[in-house]
């Protein structure tokens, strides 16, 4: 099975790092740095799809695929 894609960037609103994951709605998390915010979205993660399960929810399949943007030198 796939694993859910993680998104991680720094937010000058927040001062912080924030990561998500786009197919899990909602899910996401911040940290000083952006390892932090890594392992703070795992947790989330976890949490989310143990709800879900409990409320017998459907788990989304991952399917979230970034655009790559590449620069020409």
């Amino acid at each position: 099975m796939r694993d859910y894609h993680i998104n991680i960037f720094y937010s000058e609103e927040d001062e912080a790092y924030i990561a998500d994951i786009p197919d899990l709605k909602y899910c996401s998390a911040a940290g000083d740095t952006p390892q932090e915010a890594l392992q703070e979205v795992l947790i989330a993660k976890q949490a989310w799809l143990e709800t879900a399960k409990q409320e017998g929810k459907l788990t989304p399949v991952p399917k979230y695929k970034p655009i790559i943007y590449q620069t020409v030198a």
